[in-house]
């Protein structure tokens, strides 16, 4: 049986190509998929990702979606020897009784979470509970998707990666890549700004996991440069791992990605090396 699909989404939103082989292809994903194969999608280091996180979503938006629509398995597939379900489904009666008992799983587990938000625990927590019935929502950049492909798209993946992978490899192998020289995810043709403004305010919605602020307004260009100066401050560097530029790259700045200069490796302090021990102990009060 094959059911909900619909819980595994992806689109292409910047697909660029340098004008020469010194440029490979260079493309970025939103997808969203269930909460449960992140750790599996995690595995591939040759992506630069964010994700949205059950700690930065209100409890009560996120319990209206388990309620109504939770995360359930794509197929409810035989016990058996191995770790592939394999084509043998559960009898008819039986997968009626897992579906009604897996819904009932999500119920309790939304029940808990709803308490402890009245209790007053912080979300952070709370949300932690419902995360097997949630989905989550991920930017993916990489110059690098065929070993992705050959391991996700093979049939013994597991089946919802399975799904993903090949929604990603259709838009990937039917998309046309666009020559240019700056990659900058969810910028448009009307943003505004210097170069380096147009590279903070994608790396501000890449954060966000959307071109839309999280109250699903239009961007603000002073917003979203006030939220990649935040970023900056606190050493939260992923964000910048999205944008790139195609010229003639220093090996130590093309990190994951092949040929292009990735915005990360030009920024200063853009890894910590040194960790003051001491200091932060005291400072923290760990003493």
């Amino acid at each position: 049986m094959t059911k909900n699909f619909h819980h595994t989404k992806a689109e292409i939103i910047c697909d660029s190509i340098g004008d020469t082989v010194h440029f490979p292809r260079l493309t970025t994903f939103v997808l969203t998929y269930p909460r449960y194969i992140h750790s599996e999608f995690m595995t591939h280091r040759q992506f630069s990702r964010n994700a949205s996180s059950s700690r930065a979503i209100p409890t009560a938006k996120l319990l209206e979606k388990v309620r109504k629509d939770p995360v359930t398995p794509i197929r409810w597939g035989m016990n058996q020897s191995g770790m592939q379900a394999k084509m043998e489904n559960l009898p008819e009666d039986v997968m009626d009784y897992a579906m009604y008992e897996w819904q009932s799983a999500a119920d309790k587990c939304a029940l808990v979470s709803e308490k402890l938000a009245e209790a007053g625990l912080h979300k952070q927590w709370c949300n932690r509970l419902t995360e097997p019935f949630s989905t989550i929502t991920v930017v993916c950049t990489a110059t690098d998707y065929a070993n992705f492909f050959a391991l996700r798209c093979a049939p013994d993946a597991q089946p919802e990666i399975y799904d993903l992978a090949w929604k990603m490899a259709d838009l990937y192998y039917q998309s046309t890549p666009r020559s240019a020289v700056n990659h900058l995810p969810f910028i448009k043709g009307n943003d505004l700004g210097s170069m380096d403004e147009l590279f903070r305010m994608s790396a501000a919605r890449c954060a966000r996991v959307s071109y839309l602020n999280h109250d699903q307004s239009k961007p603000d260009k002073e917003k979203d440069l006030a939220l990649a100066n935040m970023l900056l401050t606190s050493r939260h560097m992923s964000p910048f791992e999205h944008q790139a530029t195609a010229d003639t790259p220093d090996r130590s700045l093309t990190s994951n990605f092949r040929g292009w200069t990735q915005y990360r490796k030009t920024l200063i302090k853009e890894c910590v090396h040194n960790f003051d021990y001491n200091v932060e102990r005291e400072r923290q009060g760990r003493i």
